[in-house]
């Protein structure tokens, strides 16, 4: 989860998500911005360490590729992936996602994380965003638990009229661009809005003043 920007967001749209690294120093940051979700200081390689059944999906960004290496004499890249999908599997509920994005260095590294999701139970495949693009491709792992699901169509493989006929959570993506109807971030609205989902939370929230979400002026 890193610093948690991208839990933001998933909190905007009115998600509980509980964010795993392996950085202290990444979620030290997180912890400083005041994310909404819980924290937990773990190495994926050594499985999720949840009860089964307990996520309706998983989002990873840049992050499952880092299994492939062997940092340390013990670590063994095909054990530590399928430790990782397997346990993966289990905490997830039936009929629930995940969506992976990762950077593979080689199609033998690809080849080895996609055989050891499927080797632990799920069922999905290889989404490609901009294939013929250096700079704009990228790869997303789409794993289903329990039933099938269709594979959205990686962005621009397809002609503008076929794009329309993508799955809705791929076209989600474009979303940060084209915002309507929410509150602008660092706003007042924005503000009060999520210190009452902290509140609804159970968190400890400070009280709504008139102050709340004013500027301070440079020589406060």
């Amino acid at each position: 989860c890193g610093s948690g920007l991208s839990g933001d967001y998933i909190s905007e749209e009115g998600h509980y998500w509980i964010g795993m690294d392996i950085s202290p120093a990444m979620l030290d940051v997180a912890v400083e911005r005041e994310v909404e979700g819980d924290l937990l200081l773990a190495d994926v390689g050594h499985g999720i360490p949840f009860r089964p059944g307990m996520f309706d999906g998983c989002i990873s960004i840049s992050a499952v590729q880092w299994l492939c290496n062997a940092d340390k004499k013990s670590h063994s890249p095909p054990k530590r992936l399928y430790r990782f999908f397997s346990t993966l599997y289990t905490a997830l509920a039936r009929g629930s996602r995940a969506v992976l994005q990762l950077y593979p260095e080689n199609s033998e590294q690809l080849e080895l994380i996609t055989a050891q999701a499927m080797r632990a139970g799920f069922t999905g495949g290889m989404v490609v965003d901009y294939p013929n693009s250096a700079k704009a491709k990228k790869f997303f792992l789409c794993l289903f638990v329990g039933a099938s699901g269709t594979l959205p169509k990686g962005l621009g493989t397809e002609g503008a009229d076929e794009e329309l006929h993508q799955a809705k959570f791929t076209n989600e993506r474009t979303r940060f661009k084209n915002i309507k109807g929410k509150s602008v971030k660092k706003s007042r609205d924005w503000i009060l809005e999520k210190k009452e989902r902290r509140r609804r939370q159970g968190k400890e929230v400070r009280a709504d003043t008139k102050y709340t979400g004013r500027k301070r002026r440079p020589r406060f």
